[in-house]
């Protein structure tokens, strides 16, 4: 271990021994649950946006049940095999938007919660609904860390007329890296951290961003754990339709899928063909009888052999973003919920990509 990641870890653990513990610290302690969120606001589009009051009634119940720790803890912990605190949680936004500071941010610093902004660099300061460079250095003073989301939030997936896979991926490269200089250069640090717009990725992007040293966050469902793919980390979506804390509160105890073979990477689903694949799982804590996945609201079936389950759909899917949930009770606490997500993604007929 360097003496960079030795000093880290000493201030980890103080900062961890410090917190009250809300929960057996012996049950489940290598799960964590990441948040995602984009508008604190009750006049931005409907499907992002959460509204403060119920913004700060989902802070008041992690304050009470949870431990809310910074993101780059969550993740260096697992990466590094260390227990986290009991049901432990990472605040993030996506998009750098101003209601972030004027209705989310007071709210989080009554609390004295960290979080994350994955801001487009390009896009900072260019309109009044955008933070700017003064706000984000006001903001990095106060509990909050901010990474690469693209410099300015075009579809990854998305390549230019007549350009090779080598090119496309050249570009790509080129545009996270750009944004996270500029970051770097307006803050001083850099996370290598990267939220893919509109949380679409395929098994090239993760390649890519694995050889190039990054983290990746998608914004399909789960728990996260050490064996976790770290290239497409799964958040849940908070706001708009999943703002419910009723809901959200089964989400905030779910534990990363225990999948124990190479999960299937989130490839482009052809229109015309029904996916198909399969996962195999540690089944210590899980009864199969008792794993299911939904699509769209229906059960699918599923097919076991031993430890493997197949998962395929009855259609092909439309164009646009869709994705599967799995979920599976544990047998050792059967009010936690094992949750696994694999994201859908599918172009237009003539290869455009939906916002």
């Amino acid at each position: 271990m360097t003496a960079y990641r030795s000093v880290l870890f000493s201030v980890i653990g103080a900062l961890l021994a410090s917190l009250p513990l809300k929960a057996e610290p012996t049950k489940f302690t290598e799960h964590g649950v990441i948040l995602q969120y984009h508008h604190v606001s009750t006049s931005m589009p409907a499907s992002t946006s959460i509204s403060p009051e119920d913004f700060e009634r989902h802070m008041a119940y992690l304050d009470e049940h949870h431990q809310v720790i910074p993101l780059k803890v969550m993740v260096e912990l697992l990466q590094d095999g260390q227990p986290l605190p009991p049901k432990a949680v990472a605040i993030t936004f996506d998009d750098g938007y101003r209601n972030i500071l004027d209705n989310g941010h007071p709210i989080l610093k009554e609390y004295d919660f960290p979080y994350t902004i994955f801001i487009n660099p390009a896009l900072i300061g260019t309109s009044h609904q955008q933070l700017d460079w003064k706000q984000v250095k006001a903001m990095a003073k106060e509990n909050v860390t901010f990474a690469n989301h693209t410099t300015d939030h075009r579809h990854l997936l998305a390549r230019q007329d007549g350009e090779s896979q080598q090119a496309w991926l050249n570009r790509v490269s080129e545009d996270l890296i750009a944004a996270e200089r500029q970051i770097e250069q307006q803050l001083g640090y850099s996370l290598n951290y990267l939220a893919y717009p509109y949380g679409e990725f395929n098994q090239d992007i993760q390649a890519l961003i694995e050889e190039m040293g990054y983290v990746g966050f998608g914004q399909h469902s789960g728990a996260i754990a050490s064996y976790s793919d770290f290239t497409a980390l799964p958040r849940y979506p908070a706001a708009g339709n999943y703002s419910n804390l009723n809901t959200l509160k089964l989400k905030l105890n779910s534990l990363a899928m225990p999948i124990t073979s190479e999960p299937p990477k989130a490839a482009l689903a052809h229109q015309h063909s029904a996916p198909e694949w399969s996962i195999t799982l540690d089944l210590s804590d899980i009864r199969p009888h008792q794993f299911a996945c939904y699509f769209g609201g229906d059960t699918l079936s599923l097919k076991w052999q031993e430890e493997q389950v197949q998962i395929s759909l009855p259609e092909s899917l439309s164009p646009g973003r869709s994705r599967v949930n799995c979920t599976a009770p544990s047998k050792r606490d059967h009010t936690r919920y094992y949750w696994y997500s694999q994201p859908f993604f599918v172009p237009t007929a003539d290869g455009r990509w939906l916002d």
